[in-house]
């Protein structure tokens, strides 16, 4: 840590030292409407007069009001929008060494309409919009999006990867904290895949992407956070959307989702209701070598085929209500649940052939497993501003409770090398319930001080309680034997506690600092109720983070920042439960997990506004992975999490987006990083280590009269993500929509991965493990989707409605097998 720290130090006092004689201005203003109202959350972008190059961009205050700072000398104009306003430009002004302050007083916006029903306005925002300390991809902008999920759209956003398992990495590296509109998303691993899978696109609005969160966020997350936030209204009277969306790739897939929102007076109602329908089918290829202990030989080879299919119904209702007890004081409330039967089938069939390839036999497994996954969390929020300065200080009250249940059956056969039946059939049956209860409150502080120096504190504490019971059964001879080997009944609880400072202020009309402190106290228990053993864990940690932004001119800033995360073992990890795949294939817990700690340092550069690139250095310790082990004696093969390794990456990154003709514009992500792994597996001392180049771009093209296309697609190279090394995989997708209805309406067709490449492959290799595997998807698709957009009312920017405090908690619950 004093070497990040000693590093940021140097680095800023030779920008301060280089650059300090340059000029920093600073622009402010204030946005009305035609009646002198204020006009809250416009947007607002600073551009150079000569040839409107994007300098900043930000967006107005709850007062209307905006500020840049740090401006070199030059001409500029500003352009200033709004939903519902029609887009107005200031005229050109000029920052100079004697006139260093511009004040634009009001700048008034025009309303499209007074009263909008019949009349729809659909701002058009851009694809991607880079902040100073986040990436913000709008979900809509981008066609390729439509009839996708919302894993799928995770998958393009910049800097973001995702797994054959559904496990989701950033920049390289795993362990990132998933939000729902500022809210954890209570999941984790598999069962997060699971339900981002079965969100549709249409009910997103944006996705924010932090590599490196401050102090008021958890410090779970040894990556960052990726916050998902849904589509919301904020319109006097009524209004919403609906939309109806069609996929047939392998199997046909349906999604519905309406939102609805009605404000009047104090008082302000919301709701989403969706339902998504996925049906998929893929192939999994295994081939395993089993080894000699002592010569190290081949001794058999296992080659399986698996053919699953995995059936799911997402039902998805939110209610919500806000009231305004005063101007400066609103209360709200939300209650969200849903509902997610699902059936997962395989059929195996598993070649087992000696050392010369010679087939020696074969074993057939059917397995199934049907679950059924409720969900109910209701939040209290409350904030309170106590002047017109920004002062003030908000609460979150948490519930949220999960109920799982699984019943599993696998059932293999066993054929000699001419396909005769040997033997079987062999049942295996799993009762696999689950319940987790999730409370949680937090409290947050704001002061504005002198000098635009702000100083922000807050508490939080959450309790958790799991309850898992998993009972194995095995049918021999037509009667049911208890399996006591398997069986297990596993209790876990834990409290954290947490508090937080936070301080920002600018240093010099060109620097601006940011310093973090959080510390959280954890406790927590582990109860093997069959076996009567438990465990004890508690610890209290630090997490500094400090962040520093230098202006060197016009179209040159710098920026560095520093952070030191943690990253829990997921509730479920922690229960040595047995999920089968097949007769040789399984996955198992591992109740000795401990917490991995990560220190992360980036420093950035933005040239022109549009034009980011990222150096990151990242050092983990005790990394959480999952881990391929094998018993030679049983011919099995399991996964389990363990903290095998310490891990040093290093990165670059560069980003950019640009209109490049007024009929098209684009976005490119370039990411090349190395990941050092080096630990003992299987009392094996392993050193694995690989370099990777990741490429994104969306293209976007304007042809008038409301058509509009995208073309978009991905390539990542070889690459080690823990123990496995994964070959080069991609895709490339099309998209085409056309505006209907008087603008009302929007028809959109996307083609997804057209030359379906996108399909995993890789292999592991050390101590006992040599695999192959290779994972065909089929994820080729075409979909068509309508979305139909409804109002009356007049446009009004009220108060955002306050987001839940459960953070952490909620990323790392798992519910079920995890298929």
């Amino acid at each position: 840590m004093r070497k990040f720290l000693t590093i940021l130090v140097i680095i800023m006092s030779s920008a301060i030292a280089s650059h300090a004689q340059e000029i920093a201005g600073k622009i402010s203003g204030t946005v009305v409407d035609g009646d002198a109202k204020i006009v809250e959350s416009s947007t607002i972008t600073l551009l150079h007069a000569k040839d409107s190059s994007v300098v900043k961009m930000g967006s107005a205050d709850k007062n209307g009001h905006f500020e840049f700072e740090n401006i070199g000398t030059g001409k500029y104009r500003v352009s200033i929008s709004a939903v519902g306003h029609q887009k107005r430009f200031s005229d050109v002004f000029e920052i100079t060494a004697g006139k260093s302050t511009v004040d634009l007083k009001n700048i008034e916006l025009v309303p499209v309409a007074k009263n909008l029903t019949g009349v729809t306005v659909v701002a058009k925002k851009p694809l991607i919009e880079q902040k100073i300390d986040r990436t913000v991809v709008n979900v809509d902008a981008a066609i390729s999006n439509v009839g996708s999920t919302a894993l799928e759209v995770l998958e393009k956003s910049p800097g973001v990867t995702v797994d054959k398992d559904g496990n989701i990495s950033l920049k390289g590296k795993q362990g990132v904290q998933v939000y729902i509109d500022g809210r954890p998303a209570y999941l984790s691993g598999a069962d997060l895949a699971n339900m981002l899978k079965s969100m549709s696109a249409s009910q997103l609005d944006q996705i924010e992407i932090m590599t490196n969160p401050p102090a008021k966020y958890d410090a779970a997350g040894n990556s960052g956070i990726i916050n998902i936030k849904t589509k919301k209204n904020k319109q006097f009277g009524y209004n919403g959307s609906t939309t109806l969306g069609y996929t047939q790739g392998y199997y046909a897939r349906f999604n519905e989702s309406f939102n609805f929102n009605y404000r009047k007076g104090k008082l302000n109602l919301f709701t989403n209701l969706s339902h998504n329908y996925n049906n998929r089918f893929q192939v999994l290829d295994l081939q395993r070598n089993f080894h000699d202990q002592a010569t190290k030989d081949i001794t058999s080879t296992f080659d399986q085929v698996t053919k699953m299919t995995n059936e799911n119904l997402f039902y998805n209702g939110k209610l919500g209500v806000d009231y305004s007890a005063s101007k400066k004081t609103t209360i709200g409330a939300v209650v969200n649940g849903f509902t997610n039967p699902r059936t997962w089938i395989s059929k195996t069939q598993t070649d087992i052939l000696n050392p010369s390839g010679i087939l020696q036999s074969q074993t057939r497994g059917d397995s199934r497993s049907d679950d059924l996954w409720k969900n109910f969390s209701g939040n209290l929020n409350f904030r309170h501003e106590f002047d017109s300065t920004g002062k003030e200080i908000s609460a979150d009250l948490d519930y949220i409770g999960y109920n799982s249940a699984s019943n599993q059956r696998l059932i293999s056969t066993y054929y000699d090398d001419n396909g005769n039946f040997t033997g079987g059939p062999d049942s295996l049956l799993a009762k696999l319930p689950q319940n987790i209860k999730i409370y949680s409150g937090k409290i947050d502080y704001t002061l504005p001080l002198k000098k635009n120096a702000k100083f922000e504190a807050g508490l939080k504490s959450s309790f958790v309680e799991t309850d898992n019971n998993a009972a194995y059964d095995s049918l021999v001879n037509g009667q049911m034997v208890h399996d006591v080997n398997r069986s297990n009944h596993f209790k876990y609880d834990e409290n954290i506690n947490a508090a937080y400072v936070n301080f920002s202020k600018p240093i010099t009309k060109k620097l601006t600092g940011q310093l973090g402190l959080r510390l959280e106290n954890t406790n927590s228990r582990g109860n093997q109720v069959t076996s009567g053993e438990r465990f004890y864990r508690n610890y209290t940690q630090l997490f500094p983070t400090a962040y520093a932004q230098y202006t060197i001119n016009k179209k040159n800033q710098l920026g560095i920042n520093y952070g030191r995360r943690i990253e829990r073992p997921d509730y479920e990890d922690l229960n040595p439960f047995i999920h089968f795949l097949d007769r040789y294939t399984y996955q198992q817990g591992n109740p000795n997990l401990k917490p991995q700690f990560s220190q992360n340092i980036e420093l950035s550069h933005i040239y022109g506004g549009f034009l980011t690139t990222t150096v990151n250095y990242t050092a983990t310790k005790d990394i959480l992975q999952e881990v391929i082990e094998q018993h030679e004696a049983t011919n099995e093969t399991f996964i389990k999490r363990a903290n095998i390794a310490q891990l040093h990456q290093y990165g670059i990154s560069v980003s950019g987006y640009k209109e490049i003709k007024k009929w098209w514009s684009g976005s490119i992500y370039a990411n090349f990083y190395n990941n050092q792994y080096e630990g003992i597996v299987n009392n094996d001392n392993i050193k694995i280590g690989s370099s990777t180049l990741v490429l994104q771009t969306q293209q976007q093209f304007k042809f008038g009269k409301g058509w509009e296309a995208e073309a978009s697609g991905f390539y990542r190279t070889k690459g080690v993500e823990g123990v496995i090394v994964i070959y080069p995989l991609g895709q490339v997708s099309f998209g085409v929509s056309k505006q209907i209805l008087k603008n009302k309406g929007s028809v959109r067709l996307n083609l997804r991965d057209a030359f379906n490449t996108q399909n995993f492959k890789g292999y592991s290799k050390y101590g006992d493990v040599d695999m192959q595997v290779q994972n065909y998807n089929y994820s080729r698709s075409v979909s068509l989707s309508f979305t139909y957009r409804f109002n009356k009312g007049k446009m009004n920017s009220n108060n955002q409605r306050k987001n839940g405090g459960a953070q952490d908690e909620q990323n790392r619950v798992k519910t079920g097998g995890g298929n």
